[in-house]
């Protein structure tokens, strides 16, 4: 395996519609020979920032399991962020993990400069649009790599199991995770 991705999975549900769509994302990522971590939000309590100021040793201040995560990403190339959209935006605990493992980067030592990743919305409906834009800050302010797809990544279901339906937002996931172990391989 020549580097590896850490996926952030922000369903509450283990194996709901995100989950299955990080795990397609993943085994294209293994397959182009890049290995793969998936963390579940869902097995985890992350508290918000409370822009205390004192994550300038590379962790955060607060008791919870995000310097765990925060460890893990540090050691990959990659990072991938999958949400639900809940009232047209990602879930509060994705962005209250990203402020966070942001906060810690931007503090010490800019870990997330330059890791290759990006974000990918999963609704019923609507509210794609706004959560990548959303997400895609978090990326860009860090100075990571988002590559681009055939598509936005984005997946539509409600029911589990109804997103790998979206031939469309599947291929394009497909594509994005290409991409990632493309600019992976050739940074190294």
């Amino acid at each position: 395996m020549t580097g590896r991705v850490v996926l952030l999975c922000g369903s509450p549900r283990l194996e709901g519609n995100t989950a299955l769509v990080l795990g397609e994302c993943a085994k294209v990522l293994e397959r182009e020979g890049i290995e793969t971590e998936t963390i579940l939000l869902a097995e985890n309590r992350i508290l918000s920032c409370t822009a205390c100021g004192l994550c300038t040793g590379g962790e955060c201040a607060l008791d919870d399991s995000l310097n765990d995560i925060i460890r893990r990403i540090r050691e990959a190339e990659g990072f991938i962020v999958g949400t639900p959209v809940y009232f047209g935006t990602a879930r509060g605990d994705v962005l209250s993990a990203l402020q966070r493992i942001g906060m810690v980067s931007m503090s010490s030592d800019s870990f997330l400069s330059r890791k290759v990743g990006g974000p990918i919305a999963v609704a019923r409906r609507g509210g794609h649009t706004a959560t990548l834009q959303e997400l895609l800050m978090f990326f860009l302010i860090n100075d990571m790599i988002v590559p681009g797809s055939t598509y936005w990544n984005m997946v539509f279901g409600r029911t589990p199991g109804e997103a790998v339906n979206d031939e469309e937002g599947m291929k394009t996931v497909r594509r994005f995770a290409e991409n990632v172990a493309f600019l992976i391989k050739r940074l190294q």
